[in-house]
């Protein structure tokens, strides 16, 4: 089997694909929530707050600045994305129909008959 078609053959694997497509979702989704803290939440929480703006929140050590306002909104944004993806699983899983338990169909007759004849010799 050529390298060529095996990979073709790995890449069109529907795992494969699958998982390409939930990376380029995902990377969307991810550009949706960070506009939604940076745009909408934080300037909200910041107003709350007395107009303050977590953006701009930095302490300078020596030579280095260290923005822990934009640390925080990225602790925002995992905690928001974290909530997102718990209620889309906790939908999906409510949505999934489980099947019921099949009860194991009774063996032929004939099989009952055996088996009853083994336990019998097993006994003396």
């Amino acid at each position: 089997m050529s390298i060529v078609k095996e990979f073709r053959e790995f890449a069109v694997k529907g795992n494969a694909v699958d998982l390409a497509v939930a990376v380029i979702i995902g990377a969307a989704f991810g550009k949706i929530v960070a506009s939604l803290v940076g745009d909408i939440a934080m300037p909200l929480v910041g107003t709350l707050l007395g107009g303050l703006d977590f953006s701009d929140l930095a302490v300078q050590v020596g030579e280095a600045k260290i923005l822990y306002g934009k640390f925080l909104q990225t602790c925002v944004d995992f905690v928001i994305i974290a909530w997102v993806i718990f209620l889309a699983v906790k939908l999906i899983n409510r949505l999934k129909r489980e099947e019921p338990a099949k009860a194991e169909p009774t063996p032929p007759r004939q099989e009952q008959l055996l088996e009853e004849i083994r336990d019998l010799l097993k006994q003396k």
